[in-house]
């Protein structure tokens, strides 16, 4: 019989507000950092009004069609609508089920918040409001399901501890989506304008992910250990091998780039964390960075997309070699399934069948809600002179910085 822990329920508690964090300020600081100074409060203000929309869809809704009962393999059956009929004491493992559902709200709006990134100073707010109400109801609930809430994918044995598919590969396809149909900006030089902020972004980032892959096994115990262990290392060695690849190809080290390989290198483990040990975290991250600087460097350049902030190039590419990754390393003294290595050959191809699931439905929804949206608004792009004035000023009138007073 299942009965309440308050050891689990007190580290859930912790995790919940450290993927909040993740949300608001860690992606704010990190993307408003490398923005343009025109945009930084506009960029900014996308990650807070997404995860705002989401806060209150997901009690009304999401939580319910995400992880009710599973109807088809495609979506839970529609119950407890505003959470009525989930008591205070009702629970999911050894926690409350109210925690379990704030704590997959943080990870609902992140995962809408991440978007913006590639987008960042030129998409009209109204656009993005309504392109984000609509997503997390069409992409995001189902994916979520399918992987988390007893889906077609989980039932097939597809693992993803913390969000490989549902949060990174997920996110990263839809943003590659909106950013085609948007186009180019009229200047894609993009130097930060405060690395400092970008910085303080990515520390956020990796002290919340610690709750974000720790608290995925809902409990306080050694796989939750293990978890955050495997995350460190991997962020770590992200950060070394993006150096590395740095000094070797542009001949000195850079800032910028020793956080985007901590990034990667997490996102890489994040679908892992609960499957692999300490020589497959090490291998994922340090193979995490390669795989998103060939798609920044190389990919987006040939093929001429412009993903602002590399949404696309790191959370869409490291999670996809995250989640191969999982099929290739995971050891059952650690999940309790083998993969490749281990001698099961078959997880690999299960983890690969649920890459191009989630990469295709993502991608395809994502870019029809764009495109629909960019006909029937008059375009989801803002006006010429408000991109080149900047959106601080002409969506909001507003200013980050006022050197004048």
């Amino acid at each position: 019989m299942v009965v309440f822990s308050a050891g689990d329920t007190a580290w859930i508690l912790v995790c919940s507000l450290l993927v909040l964090l993740m949300s608001i300020p860690a992606v704010a600081f990190f993307y408003g950092g490398l923005s343009k100074r025109k945009n930084v409060l506009n960029t900014i203000f996308l990650t807070f009004i997404a995860f705002s929309m989401v806060s209150v869809l997901w009690v009304i809704f999401g939580y319910q069609f995400a992880f009710g009962s599973d109807m088809w393999g495609l979506i839970g059956s529609p119950t407890n609508f505003f959470l009525q009929g989930i008591a205070l004491d009702d629970l999911t493992g050894t926690i409350p089920t109210l925690l379990f559902v704030m704590f997959q709200c943080a990870f609902a709006g992140l995962t809408v918040a991440l978007i913006s990134g590639a987008l960042v100073g030129r998409m009209k707010t109204r656009a993005w409001v309504i392109f984000s109400l609509l997503w997390i109801c069409l992409v995001y609930i189902p994916i979520a399901h399918w992987v988390w809430g007893g889906g077609w994918l989980m039932q097939m044995g597809a693992l993803d501890f913390a969000g490989g598919a549902v949060v990174h590969m997920n996110s990263g396809a839809a943003a590659l989506a909106v950013a085609l149909v948007l186009g180019k900006r009229k200047d894609t030089s993009l130097i930060p304008h405060n690395l400092g902020y970008a910085v303080l972004g990515a520390a956020l980032l990796w002290f919340g992910w610690m709750g974000f892959n720790g608290g995925s096994g809902l409990a306080a115990d050694g796989l939750a250990a293990n978890a955050i262990i495997v995350s460190n290392v991997a962020a770590a060695c992200g950060l070394i091998s993006w150096t590395l690849l740095d000094t070797y190809i542009v001949g000195k080290p850079t800032v910028l780039g020793a956080i985007s390989g901590a990034v990667a290198g997490l996102v890489g483990i994040t679908p892992a964390a609960g499957f692999v040990d300490v020589p497959g975290a090490i291998a994922i991250g340090v193979i995490a960075p390669f795989v998103s600087y060939f798609a920044i460097y190389y990919l987006k350049a040939k093929l001429g997309y412009d993903d602002a902030l590399d949404v696309w190039g790191i959370h869409g590419m490291s999670g996809v070699w995250g989640a191969i990754a999982t099929g290739i390393f995971a050891v059952p003294t650690v999940g309790g399934v083998a993969g490749l290595i281990a001698g099961n050959p078959n997880q690999l191809l299960i983890q690969i069948i649920s890459v191009v699931a989630t990469l295709a439905y993502s991608f395809i929804i994502s870019f029809i809600l764009a495109k629909v949206l960019d006909k029937a608004m008059d375009g989801i792009r803002v006006e010429d002179y408000q991109e080149i004035g900047g959106l601080d000023t002409n969506l909001h009138e507003e200013s980050a910085y006022n050197f004048n007073s």
